[in-house]
């Protein structure tokens, strides 16, 4: 594995797109088709789209993110169009969808277990302002770590405030990681810690969800990964790849946790203070940095501090899932994890 400089910018949509079969990217574009037009991104994740070990992707629910500007709109217009998506919420209008889209969970809103041909979708809707702060900030990690992980772009973002921020997002999770790694790991260890990062603190991942999870995404799909993540690597600091040996050694010190930590999203650092001002409470803002740096656990207090961002947005947006999908589809919706857990167990 040789990692090559490239031209982050120039390259970053073309390293979020997977290959896939002709057939496959039929089916996303027909998805896709029947939404209302005003969609500045989509992508589809997950298991219906990235093999993981030990699942046939062909009986997998479909995932698609759709990321819209006006998300007042766009219900409306989608209301129209596919009016049985919707929950019993649909009859408040597509005002007040949008209102609890915004303001409680993860800033999504999503329509599950939808028929589509002879499959299911599930597809989340965000605004755009609302990705382009997690990405950046890290606020719930619900959408901004789902990207993490490499997805299938069925349609490219032409805002460059959204494509800037999406690389944000990429090279947070590698500075967030390298705080939490040891001084020597293989590629298939980074990529372990990166997608464990939004599953953190996620109170899913001890009910409803398999627990090699992180490895079954990881494993079979090395290939996208380094496409993801080799630019960033290439200009990370402090970090080197020994093709003999096929490891990276990345320097432990002061200093390179001062470089790592001053690269992590503001939220992540919003926490640290709240660590530090627990046995220093008056600390300023500008010393944190230094503080949690020269601390042994440094590594603890980062993983901690992202742990607690996951678990507070996963459980709101799981409640908020009830209304969204109604009772019906959201015990249909649970009781499938609790299955896959169980199979997998």
């Amino acid at each position: 594995m040789v990692f090559l400089q490239a031209n982050t910018k120039m390259v970053l949509c073309r390293r979020f797109c997977s290959e896939a079969s002709v057939a496959k990217k039929d089916v996303f574009q027909r998805v896709l088709a029947g939404f209302p037009s005003g969609i500045q991104m989509a992508f589809a994740y997950g298991s219906g789209v990235f093999q993981q070990t030990g699942a046939d992707m062909s009986k997998n629910m479909l995932d698609f993110i759709v990321v819209v500007d006006n998300p007042t709109e766009w219900h409306r217009e989608n209301m129209e169009q596919n009016f049985k998506h919707y929950s019993f919420l649909k009859h408040l209008g597509a005002k007040t969808v949008s209102k609890i889209q915004n303001s409680y969970g993860a800033g999504i809103y999503f329509n599950t277990l939808v028929p589509f041909e002879q499959r299911l979708i599930k597809y989340g809707v965000i605004g755009t302002d609302v990705l382009i702060s997690d990405l950046l900030n890290w606020d719930t990690l619900y959408v901004s770590g789902r990207l993490h992980k490499p997805v299938k772009i069925v349609k490219k973002p032409n805002s460059t405030e959204l494509i800037e921020a999406l690389h944000t997002n990429l090279s947070s999770a590698v500075h967030s990681s390298l705080l939490l790694l040891p001084e020597n790991f293989t590629a298939n260890e980074l990529y372990m810690t990166i997608t464990s990062l939004s599953y953190s603190g996620d109170f899913r991942m001890k009910f409803g969800e398999d627990k090699g999870k992180v490895s079954k995404i990881v494993a079979p799909n090395l290939p996208y990964f380094n496409k993801l993540y080799k630019p960033i690597l290439n200009e990370t600091k402090y970090l080197t790849y020994s093709e003999e040996s096929e490891l990276f050694m990345h320097t432990q010190s002061k200093e390179t946790r001062c470089y790592h930590l001053n690269h992590v999203p503001n939220v992540v650092v919003d926490k640290l203070s709240d660590i530090c001002k627990k046995t220093n409470p008056d600390i300023p803002r500008h010393e944190i940095v230094d503080v949690i740096a020269f601390d042994s656990k440094c590594n603890d207090f980062v993983f901690g501090s992202i742990a607690s961002i996951v678990n507070k947005s996963s459980w709101s947006q799981s409640v908020k899932g009830i209304l969204t999908a109604g009772l019906s589809k959201s015990i249909r919706y649970s009781w499938s994890k609790v299955k896959k857990m169980i199979k997998n167990s």
